[in-house]
């Protein structure tokens, strides 16, 4: 998989991507992840990317011209293979785009490329938005200088999903947000810490039960803390045994 991010400031990326599983898949050449500045893409000598937005307001607005050329240009160096393209998508960084979810990251990860655009400023022109971004992705409903952090965010939980990636993609399946629901307590050595035990199941070695008491807490968890989730998650809508179980 090839992850292209268009941005201004491509320096910010290097030592965040250089270690831990980031850096560890780019090693293994299980991702490819380039920084593009896209103000290499602009044609006048002050290499201006932005400008004031039509009708007035406070700010200015980043320019078509050079984001389109640096998409073009991306998208020009990943071929079809064959006679099947490239699957892709070119994804707007805004806080006006779809919550960024788990859901969405693997999809994404089934992906041969991901571009990603970060925006600065007030904004972007609208063209951008219309006729070239496939995706508009959010990762909060509050406003950051640009889509930089965004895009970290968004290729970690983007990366980590890629097969090979992780030691054991049960670490991935048993995350948060994987089925829609939150993560199970986990407890690690010593037994008994300050008085607070280990729950006796953890320590029976009967691997139904606990996978069971697991599912169940992962329930009761998202319940109270993420109630919004399983309005959105199958158990909800199928109303199932265990989640009647545990609401009773």
């Amino acid at each position: 998989m090839r992850i292209d991010i268009l941005t201004l400031f491509p320096e910010m990326f290097g030592e965040v991507f250089a270690h831990s599983i980031m850096g560890r898949a780019i090693e293994r050449g299980l991702v490819d992840i380039r920084t593009r500045n896209f103000r290499d893409f602009t044609h006048d000598r002050h290499h201006t990317v932005d400008d004031y937005p039509y009708g007035g307001g406070p700010g200015m607005l980043l320019k078509p011209g050079p984001l389109f050329d640096a998409v073009e240009s991306v998208v020009s160096e990943m071929p079809s293979s064959g006679d099947k393209p490239a699957s892709r998508k070119i994804v707007l960084l805004t806080p006006q785009g779809t919550p960024f979810s788990q859901r969405m990251a693997r999809e994404f990860s089934g992906l041969d490329h991901l571009v990603l655009i970060c925006g600065r400023y007030e904004g972007v022109d609208e063209r951008v938005r219309l006729h070239l971004a496939t995706d508009e992705v959010s990762i909060g409903d509050y406003v950051l200088s640009g889509g930089e952090l965004p895009a970290m965010v968004v290729s970690e939980a983007v990366v980590r999903l890629i097969p090979g990636v992780l030691g054991s993609m049960e670490s991935a399946e048993d995350d948060s947000f994987s089925e829609g629901l939150l993560q199970f307590p986990q407890y690690t050595r010593p037994p008994d810490f300050k008085g607070w035990k280990v729950p006796e199941i953890l320590l029976s070695g009967n691997h139904e039960e606990i996978a069971k008491w697991r599912r169940e807490q992962s329930i009761v968890r998202t319940m109270k803390k993420r109630p919004d989730l399983l309005a959105e998650n199958a158990i909800a809508s199928k109303k199932s045994g265990a989640l009647k179980n545990v609401i009773a």
